[in-house]
């Protein structure tokens, strides 16, 4: 059984982009091979833009904290405290 990688971050607005920055050394790593074709490496970060689909999907936003995971050899952010829909 592979290993299952749980990180909880904030999502980041950068270029008017909704973003997660998931540091390499704290675990981000763990998250490349599932994440390819939807990320990006810079120097200390796996970086991943959330398409506005998605976050209206998920009802996340900027400052939001979302939790990321590689179970199944997926790569899958949910949010930490969802908002209730109306």
């Amino acid at each position: 059984m592979d290993d299952v990688t749980t990180l909880e971050g904030p999502i980041e607005k950068i270029d008017g982009k909704l973003v997660v920055r998931i540091p390499l050394d704290a675990g981000g790593d763990q998250f490349i091979d599932c994440s390819r074709g939807i990320a990006t490496v810079d120097a200390e970060n796996l970086v991943v833009i959330i398409p506005q689909w998605l976050a209206d999907k998920l009802l996340i936003e900027e400052g939001d904290l979302i939790t990321v995971s590689n179970a199944n050899g997926r790569f899958d952010l949910s949010p930490s405290n969802p908002r209730p829909i109306h």
